[in-house]
């Protein structure tokens, strides 16, 4: 079984943590984590873009000038694409850019992902956060302590306000809930950070 660090709040190692080969140790599948975060990356478009074709805009019922012997070019409408003021021409407009992505391609591009992380020795456990309120400097030093200097996830089993305020002010950092977890955040970030918990939720629901 894969093994993994597991430290307390004061950085200190306190052993070794085992968790699931068959979600930590499976094989790393690069088409589905590409699939999967470019389909999320897809699904955060909002798809409110919009421009006004030349129907759309203001003007243009009356012809500017006579067809013919004024020496400048035809014109038939001041809304026409190549004026100053006019629509937009093959401009965007409001869509859905919302893609499927199937659940067994989603279960194998998570599990690819953790198993990344464990495989980089970029996932450690932490035993628990003691903190009695948001305290960001705590924090910052317990990062320091483990040696993460950038953009750590934090997995929770469980939402604490503490927890989620002392990140808060820190650049790259991010706090979820387990149920939460995405494939494009663990990816994203550098250092996994996860509760003994959270840990073994997902391997109920992965395994």
């Amino acid at each position: 079984m894969p093994i993994v660090k597991q430290f307390n709040f004061k950085g200190e190692l306190i052993g070794d943590f085992e968790v699931s080969g068959d979600v930590f140790e499976a094989p790393i599948h690069v088409p589905a984590m590409h699939q999967v975060v470019v389909a999320h990356l897809a699904n955060m478009r909002v798809g409110t873009h919009n421009t006004k074709n030349r129907g759309d805009v203001r003007g243009g019922g009356r012809k500017p000038w006579r067809q013919k012997h004024t020496g400048r070019a035809r014109a038939g409408s001041n809304s026409s694409p190549v004026w100053v003021g006019g629509g937009v021409a093959h401009g965007p407009h409001p869509r859905d850019y919302h893609q499927k992505v199937n659940k067994k391609v989603r279960r194998l591009a998570l599990k690819s992902a953790l198993s990344l992380k464990v495989q980089e020795n970029n996932m450690i456990v932490i035993d628990r956060f003691k903190l009695d309120g948001p305290k960001t400097k705590e924090m910052v030093k317990f990062l320091k302590s483990v040696d993460v200097d950038s953009k750590p996830l934090f997995l929770l089993h469980e939402s604490c306000a503490p927890v989620i305020k002392s990140a808060g002010n820190i650049p790259g950092a991010l706090v979820l809930h387990v149920d939460s977890i995405n494939v494009y955040d663990v990816l994203n970030h550098v250092k996994l950070i996860a509760t003994p918990e959270a840990v073994r939720k997902l391997e109920e629901v992965f395994a």
